[in-house]
Order: C-alpha cells, then structure tokens, then sequence
C-alpha cells in the first residue's frame, strides 16, 4: 500500500506490473525453465553462451504466455474457485482481451525468435508445446474428461525437448526418456493437489479424477503411476546415457516419493474416503514432488558434467 504522500497513479502502477508478471504464473515457470536447461546441458555438442541464453528466454516467455491464454480462458472458473478468484483478470484487475492479447504476442514472439536465432527444430517443438497446452489442454480436455491432467501433461514435459533440440537441432531417445519422466510424474503430482483442492474444482464444474471418481480411487492412481514412474527415472542409467551416481540418486528419490505416496494411501480416511487429516500427507506429497523433479533433473546434469 502506498505511504500518506503517495499519489493514486503510483500505487495503481506498482499492482499493475504486478499483476502482469503474475499471469505469467511465475511459480510454474521456475520448474519448467529448470527441466528446459537442463535438457540443453545434457545434449551433447556446444551451443554459444548467448544462444543458449536466448533458447531458455524463449522457453521461459512461452511458458509465460501459455499461463496468461489458459487465464484468460479460465477467467469464468477462477472467479469461482478460492484458490485462483484473486489472480488479475477475475479480481478485475486486468482485461480479459489486454491478457489475451499479451500472452499471444509473447508466444509468437518466442517462437519466432527461437527459429531466428537458434534453430527451426527447437522453435517446431516449442510451437508444438504451446499450440499443445492452449488448444489440447486449456480449451480441449481440461473441462471435458477427468484424464484432463493425463494428456495435458505433456504440455509440461517438452522443456528439455526442446532444450535438447536447441543444442543438437535434432531429438533422439533421450530427450523423450525425459519427456517420459515428466508426463508420468504430472498426474500423481497434479492430483495430490487435486485432492485437497477439490472441493474448488467441484463448485467450478472442472471434472477433476477426484471429483469424478472420488477421492479413494484418486490415491489408488497416484501410487499406480508413482510406482510407474520410479522405474522409468531409472532409463537415463539403463540406456548408458547416465552413470552410476545418477542412477543410484534417481533410486533412493523415487523411495522417498513411494513412501510420500503410500502415506496419502494411508491416510486416515471417512466411508467415503474424504480425509481425516486435512490431507496433510497429500500435500507433504505435492511438496515433495516438486523437490523431487528438481533434485532428479539437477543430479542427470550434475553426472554428465562430472562424467
């Protein structure tokens, strides 16, 4: 809030710059902006300093300009959930058409820029990332079918694709092992989540698993794809591209996140398998699950440079 002396016009600036960066949904950008450089550390053969810089912008305002479409398309839900009623354009802070409008000039601009000035593969696929959240996710699945998270989850896996491709102008088993890994850990990271936020998507209509199959079956995915996902972070190792440390630290991560997920299994639950705890273990669960991309990511990097 502005002092005694402040003017109006200042503190309406101050919350505008504010609130553009937030349809950015910064937060989100951070782990996409991380499996993005990582996918362009790990590809062999050496990109100039500069242009890598420029390929991770691109990644970083694409990713950006997907968060401001999806709020300017989910503008009518999110004034109706608790947990998102505050973001610009519901708060009436933003219009709806300067949001869209922002987020469409940011997306074609990375995209163009990454053709431009690194390479046409990497600027395809970043394309493809984009069309793929907004048109698949956002405006396709997210409101139709709970399985919403399943396929849109690859919207979020084409970082260190493109990474990747930004170095080598090409894609091979690798990065797709990587993309692997993070669809497969979208949906038991997404719905720990869900799980405790459904009540909000239920008031919104959004046909969340839980909300569409109930919470007990919910916990019963997320083990079955957790128990997916450990094995497959194993790959990088398996295939040679990795060397023991890796592996060794992928393993003891993906125990800790079994055990995370067993604990949401194990929760303390009522007949209709509501919790009991405030789905504390379903959040410890969400929490982990970010660290634990991270921690995975930055270990495949840390090996291949000391390799």
């Amino acid at each position: 809030m502005p002092g005694p002396l402040a003017q109006p016009g200042e503190a309406f600036f101050e919350t505008d710059y504010r609130d553009w960066i937030a349809l950015l949904k910064p937060r989100v950008l951070t782990l996409v902006v991380f499996t993005g450089l990582i996918g362009l550390i790990v590809a062999p053969g050496h990109l100039h300093p500069v242009l890598a810089f420029t390929a991770i912008l691109c990644i970083t305002v694409a990713a950006g300009a997907c968060g401001a479409i999806n709020m300017w398309y989910d503008r009518d839900i999110d004034a109706i959930m608790h947990r998102t009623r505050r973001r610009p354009i519901p708060a009436g802070r933003i219009e709806p058409g300067a949001a869209l409008g922002f987020g469409v000039t940011l997306a074609a601009g990375s995209v163009i820029l990454m053709g431009l000035a690194v390479n046409i593969p990497a600027a395809l696929i970043l394309a493809l990332s984009v069309c793929f959240y907004v048109f698949v996710y956002t405006i396709w699945l997210k409101r139709r079918t709970p399985q919403n998270i399943v396929i849109g989850g690859a919207a979020g896996a084409f970082p260190p694709v493109i990474g990747w491709a930004a170095v080598t102008g090409s894609v091979d088993l690798v990065p797709l092992i990587l993309f692997g890994m993070i669809f497969i850990w979208t949906p038991p990271h997404f719905w720990s989540l869900a799980l405790w936020a459904n009540d909000d998507y239920r008031r919104a209509g959004v046909p969340m698993l839980p909300v569409v199959s109930g919470a007990r079956e919910t916990r019963r995915q997320i083990l079955l794809y957790t128990t997916v996902l450990v094995p497959l972070t194993l790959a990088p190792y398996v295939v040679g591209f990795s060397g023991l440390p890796y592996g060794i630290t992928a393993g003891l991560l993906g125990l800790v996140f079994l055990h995370k997920v067993y604990r949401v299994m194990a929760d303390r639950q009522d007949a209709t398998g509501r919790s009991l705890t405030g789905d504390k273990p379903a959040k410890a669960a969400f929490k982990y699950s970010i660290y634990y991309l991270f921690a995975l990511f930055g270990a495949l990097a840390i090996d291949r440079l000391m390799g």
